[in-house]
């Protein structure tokens, strides 16, 4: 072949052929860099992974049912102790703020201490099962109504006892509160007595007012 034709040929080919060539020295740059952009990418996956698990376990522990405490009916003694604090605050409720600044002194220290002796009377037998599902009505009568709170099965919604406060005009005396219960024993007939206090001569307000 002719010099002239086989440099030509040469030429032709090396255009041709332009940017089809790699040295093999490139392949290997290349390659090592592939490999280390996949790892990168496999370790970023992996953390953010991990870190979502981290997450979704917390989130499982945080509403997990299992560990919130279950409240559980105590001993009989904190049992009743509950049922009689509610008691207190609703005959307070009952009474109102207006007659509680005229009696205030004579009801803490003589009816109240009354009433949880009342309650504790009634409860003593109840075993432990059933006292937990003993409530206190927390729908105290306004008005002159007599009713303060009723003890009772929640189960059955069945009266146990009936607290009651009666107002009594008493000639050349003047207003007492009675305080009272029934009992469902004897069809809530019979007055069992908790205790009276003096309001006044003159007429006293309407209850819870």
């Amino acid at each position: 072949m002719k010099p002239e034709i086989k440099k030509f040929l040469l030429i032709a080919i090396t255009i041709l052929t332009l940017g089809m060539y790699t040295p093999p020295a490139l392949l290997e740059a290349d390659a090592a860099e592939s490999e280390e952009v996949d790892s990168s990418k496999t370790k970023s996956n992996n953390d953010t992974q991990t870190e979502n698990d981290t997450i979704t376990h917390e989130i499982n522990d945080y509403f997990d049912l299992s560990k919130i405490p279950v409240p559980q009916a105590d001993d009989h003694h904190t049992t009743q102790s509950a049922l009689t604090e509610i008691a207190k605050e609703q005959t307070k409720a009952k009474l109102g703020p207006k007659i509680m600044d005229q009696v205030e002194d004579e009801f803490i220290t003589e009816i109240l201490p009354n009433i949880e002796r009342a309650i504790h009377t009634l409860l003593k037998n109840i075993n432990e099962q059933d006292i937990r599902y003993y409530g206190v009505s927390e729908e105290a009568v306004s008005g002159y109504g007599e009713k303060i709170f009723v003890l009772y099965d929640v189960r059955t919604n069945t009266e146990i006892a009936r607290f009651d406060v009666r107002r009594e005009n008493r000639p050349h005396e003047g207003y007492w509160f009675n305080f009272h219960y029934h009992l469902k024993e004897d069809q809530f007939e019979k007055h069992h007595n908790i205790g009276e206090i003096y309001y006044d001569k003159n007429t006293p307000p309407r209850w819870m007012s």
